[in-house]
């Protein structure tokens, strides 16, 4: 994930309001994605531009354009990006299979609900979200991350968090994600954060249940 600071920064190029509202969301299309590889290059140099990390920084943008042409290819893969005169941010992400492959490495035990919610084919990754520095980038990050969640009707969003990207991690909760462990991948040589969004009021209360089972070891 790449996000802005929460101080203000530079607004992006070709936009001259800080009003969030004005920004145009819209749904990419899978074969219209070779146009926009060079504007999300751009995009993602940008986005870590806000990353005090030598870690974020040394991040290509040919790395994210890989992992962006795997994900491309699973089933049901879908972008909502946000534009000025320009592109200003992006989100995208895939339906979490039913078979449950996408939790593999997930360290201790799956959740009851979130194993259900998984073969109910109730549950959408966001497996990157990225905005322009801009003093209002909170709220339009938000904004993607709710138009790409809506559009799927799903019950649950999950995502990855890099544990060291403290930011993303603080935004995340303040928006109501709840944190449920750690997920080891075998591309990867550290865990991530496991991250889920609970949306309606039924799974906001099956969730609610499981901080009161012991083994369901939700973080303090």
């Amino acid at each position: 994930m790449a996000w802005p600071r929460r101080e203000p920064s530079r607004a992006p190029a070709g936009d001259a309001s800080s009003d969030v509202s004005a920004v145009r969301l819209r749904r990419v299309k899978r074969w219209l994605m070779e146009d926009l590889l060079e504007d999300l290059a751009d995009l993602y140099v940008a986005s870590c531009e806000t990353k005090p990390s030598e870690e974020y920084r040394s991040r290509s943008p040919e790395e994210f354009l890989s992992r962006l042409a795997g994900d491309v290819r699973r089933p049901g893969f879908a972008m909502v990006i946000a534009e000025t005169d320009g592109l200003v941010g992006c989100a995208f992400g895939f339906p979490v299979r039913s078979d449950g492959s996408w939790w593999r490495g997930f360290d201790g035990a799956l959740p009851h609900s979130i194993e259900q919610l998984t073969e109910s084919n109730s549950v959408f990754a966001i497996t990157n979200m990225l905005v322009r520095p801009h003093p209002q980038g909170q709220d339009l990050a938000g904004r993607l991350q709710e138009r790409l969640l809506v559009d799927h009707q799903a019950l649950l969003g999950a995502t990855l968090v890099d544990p060291a990207d403290h930011p993303a991690l603080d935004v995340f909760r303040s928006w109501g994600w709840r944190d449920i462990g750690e997920i080891w991948r075998p591309t990867d040589p550290t865990a991530f954060r496991v991250l889920v969004l609970p949306l309606g009021e039924r799974t906001v209360e099956r969730l609610e249940e499981l901080a009161h089972h012991a083994w369901t070891r939700w973080p303090g």
